[in-house]
């Protein structure tokens, strides 16, 4: 079974009440490039986020999200001095937290930078097709065989109307496999 496989690099989803104390009360995200994923775009705006050990800008992804998430790779939370879970996304209670700083004013949150947990897009068509199930783990062998080809274990299918069918992972486990922007995984059951 094949599936596209994509590089996310560090980014950012914010709150409404976030959003306006970083970019002032009248704010709105501006669209800047439309994602994979059905409804979710890459925006203009950027964010300073800063930890004990050093800083990072950061694109937002929209839509508004109910709560902040910062995603990182383990090799920016080493620049930021944050040591943050593997998690699914939304899943942010118990991470740590860090300061953000925007054109019209900074904030601390309590918890949400995260490394995302690998994970694959499913509409239930095609879960149905592949014989997958949501929050079924499976492993994904990407690269090159003879180079770098990697095999991926513990990545987790979600399974949503919302989604199109893509494969995420992050740029350390990307860059650790020798792939860069899109490319083919097989999904191993």
């Amino acid at each position: 079974m094949k599936i596209l496989v994509e590089t996310s690099a560090r980014h950012l989803h914010v709150s409404r009440a976030d959003f306006e104390a970083l970019f002032g009360k009248d704010a709105q995200l501006t669209n800047k490039k439309d994602l994979s994923q059905p409804g979710q775009f890459a925006c203009f705006e950027k964010v300073k986020v800063v930890g004990p050990k050093g800083e990072l800008n950061m694109s937002i992804l929209g839509p508004e999200r109910p709560e902040t998430q910062i995603e990182v790779s383990y090799t920016d939370a080493r620049k930021l001095g944050i040591v943050p879970p593997v998690r699914e996304s939304g899943d942010v209670k118990g991470s740590p937290g860090c300061k953000l700083v925007g054109p019209e004013g900074e904030i601390e949150i309590e918890c949400g930078v995260i490394v995302a947990k690998r994970h694959i897009h499913l509409t239930p068509q095609n879960a149905e097709d592949m014989g997958l199930k949501d929050k079924q783990i499976v492993s994904v062998k990407v690269g090159e065989p003879g180079a770098r080809e990697t095999t991926f274990g513990d990545v987790i299918v979600r399974v949503s109307e919302k989604y199109a069918p893509a494969m995420h992972i992050d740029t350390d486990e990307a860059n650790a496999a020798g792939v860069a922007g899109n490319v083919e995984g097989e999904i191993i059951v």
